[in-house]
C-alpha cells in the first residue's frame, strides 16, 4: 500500500500541500477583492480525497467546495443580534428529510447578489424560501467558461469540469450553516474516538448547506442538505495509517470489484463505516497486523447496508445514507455474494483488487524504483501548482521564477530516467506528458 502511495509520508503530505494551496488562492482573491474596493464572495476548500491525502494527484476527481460568504444559515433559536449587518440571514426549517432542511429568508442586506435573489420563492404563506434547484441554475449560468475547460452535467449538488486529458473537478457551492445543537448532539455521545481535543476542533469547523435535496421528496427543489466537508476531512485526517489504508481498501473495492453504475453504493459510504468503526473500538486494536480483521469488519457492515439499505450518517446518525440509493434486489443479491465470497477468501480477498494484485506480483527492486519516482513527481506537482499561484500577476505567470525553473528542471530530469529505464526494459514510450499522467493516476 505505501509502495502504491498511500503511505504516511506522502498522505502527510498531500494534506499539507492542499492546505497550502487553498490559502494561497484564496489570499490572492481577498487581495483582488480589496483592490476591486468589493467585498469577498466565496472562499475555496478542497474538500473529499484530496483533502484526505487518501489519492495520487490525478487518481480521481478534485472536489472544491466555494462556499459563499455573504450568506449564513442558521438554527431556531439563534438571535439576529449577533451577526453582523452585512450578512443576509436564512432560517433553518428542519422538517424536511433527516440531514436536510429547507431555508427562509430571516434578513435580506441591502446590497445583494442576483444569483441570490433570483433564486427566491413565495412558499403561499408571506414567507420567502431559498430554491437550492434556482440556486443551482443560477449558479450554472453564473459560472464563467473558458475555452480550455469543459463544463459537465450537474450531479447532484456539483457543476462538473474538466481540464486537458487528466484534470477533472466537481465543484460544489455551499453557504455556511450555524446549527449548535447539531454538532453538540454529535460531540456529546459516548465513543472511544476522536478525542475530545479533535471533537472540539470539529464543531469549531462549523456546518454548511448545499443545493441538494432528499430524491425521493416532494420538495427537493426547495431543499437543501447539511454537511460537515472540513470537520470530516479532519476526522480522516486523524485516522491511523491502518484505519486510513482500510478505507482505501474499501473504496477499492467498490471501483474495481463491485463497480456500481449509477453510484448506488460511493466512497463517501466506506468513508463512513470507517468513521464508526473508529468512534466504536478502542485505538489501540487498529494496528499493521489488524488490517485485514478491520477490513473484513468493513465488508460486513457494508454488506449489512447493501441487504438491509439502512447506514447511519455519521455525523447525523437519523439520515440514513443508503435511502434512495437506487439499489434494485438483483444488485442487492449479487453483491451480497460477491462480499460474502471475498470474506471467505481470508488474506487472498486483497488479490482481487487489480491494483494491488499488480504490486504483490511486481518484482521488488523495480517496483520500489517506480514507487519512489512516482513519490517524488507527485511531490514535485504539487509544489509546482502552488507556486503558480505567487508568480501569477494580472493573470499572466512570471515564467522566469527561480524556484518554478528548478521544480521544472527536477520534472523533467525525474521524467527522462523513469523513459530511459522504460525502455531499458522494452517497453513502448510515448511522451513525457504521457508518462507523468501515468504515474500520477
Amino acid at each position: 500500500m505505501t509502495r502504491l502511495g498511500y503511505g504516511e509520508q506522502i498522505r502527510r503530505w498531500r494534506v499539507e500541500k492542499y492546505k497550502e494551496k487553498d490559502s494561497l488562492n484564496n489570499a490572492l482573491s481577498s487581495a483582488i477583492t480589496v483592490m476591486n474596493a468589493r467585498s469577498s464572495y466565496a472562499t475555496v476548500i478542497t474538500a473529499g480525497s484530496k483533502a484526505e491525502g487518501l489519492t495520487c494527484y490525478y487518481e480521481s476527481d478534485r472536489d472544491e467546495l466555494f462556499v459563499l460568504e455573504v450568506i449564513l444559515c442558521v438554527e431556531t433559536g439563534i438571535s439576529l443580534h449577533t451577526i453582523p449587518d452585512g450578512i443576509e440571514v436564512y432560517r433553518m426549517d428542519t422538517c424536511a428529510y433527516s440531514g436536510h432542511c429547507r431555508l427562509l429568508l430571516e434578513r435580506q442586506t441591502r446590497k445583494h447578489y442576483d444569483v441570490i435573489h433570483n433564486a427566491l420563492c413565495d412558499n403561499g404563506h408571506g414567507e420567502i424560501l431559498l430554491s437550492s434547484s434556482l440556486f443551482l441554475d443560477e449558479m450554472s449560468a453564473y459560472f464563467p467558461t473558458d475555452s480550455s475547460v469543459v463544463n459537465h452535467e450537474r450531479a447532484g449538488p456539483s457543476l462538473p469540469i474538466s481540464a486537458g486529458r487528466e484534470f477533472h473537478t466537481d465543484i460544489v457551492f455551499a453557504l455556511r450553516c450555524h446549527c449548535p445543537s447539531i454538532l453538540q448532539r454529535w460531540a456529546s455521545r459516548p465513543r472511544h474516538w476522536p478525542s475530545p481535543v479533535l471533537v472540539q476542533k470539529v464543531v469549531s469547523l462549523g456546518a454548511n448547506v448545499t443545493a441538494v435535496g432528499f430524491k425521493e421528496s416532494e420538495y427537493k427543489h426547495m431543499e437543501w442538505r447539511i454537511g460537515f466537508n472540513t470537520g470530516e476531512s479532519e476526522l480522516v485526517n486523524n485516522l491511523n495509517e491502518t484505519q486510513a489504508k482500510v478505507y482505501v481498501m474499501l473504496k477499492m473495492i467498490v471501483k474495481d470489484v463491485l463497480r456500481p453504475s449509477k453510484k448506488e453504493i460511493t466512497s463517501y459510504v466506506m468513508k463512513n463505516i470507517v468513521l464508526w468503526q473508529a468512534e466504536r473500538n478502542p485505538q489501540n486494536k487498529f494496528y499493521a497486523q489488524s488490517l485485514l480483521h478491520w477490513l473484513h469488519d468493513g465488508l460486513r457492515a457494508l454488506r449489512t447496508a447493501i441487504v438491509t439499505k439502512q447506514l447511519s450518517y455519521y455525523m447525523i446518525p437519523e439520515r440514513n445514507l443508503m435511502a434512495a440509493s437506487g439499489l434494485t434486489y438483483r444488485q442487492q443479491s449479487h453483491w451480497v455474494e460477491v462480499i460474502t465470497d471475498m470474506m471467505a477468501e481470508g488474506p487472498r480477498v486483497i488479490l482481487g483488487l487489480p491494483k494491488i494484485r499488480r504490486a504483490i506480483v511486481a518484482s521488488p527492486e523495480p517496483m520500489l524504483w517506480y514507487s519512489m519516482k512516482r513519490m517524488e513527481l507527485e511531490m514535485l506537482e504539487l509544489e509546482h501548482t502552488n507556486r503558480l499561484v505567487p508568480c501569477l500577476e494580472n493573470g499572466v505567470l512570471d515564467k522566469s521564477d527561480p524556484i518554478l525553473k528548478e521544480i521544472r528542471r527536477r520534472k523533467r530530469e525525474v521524467l527522462m530516467e523513469i523513459k530511459l529505464r522504460m525502455i531499458e526494459e522494452g517497453y513502448v514510450v510515448n511522451g513525457l506528458t504521457d508518462i507523468l499522467d501515468q504515474m500520477l493516476k
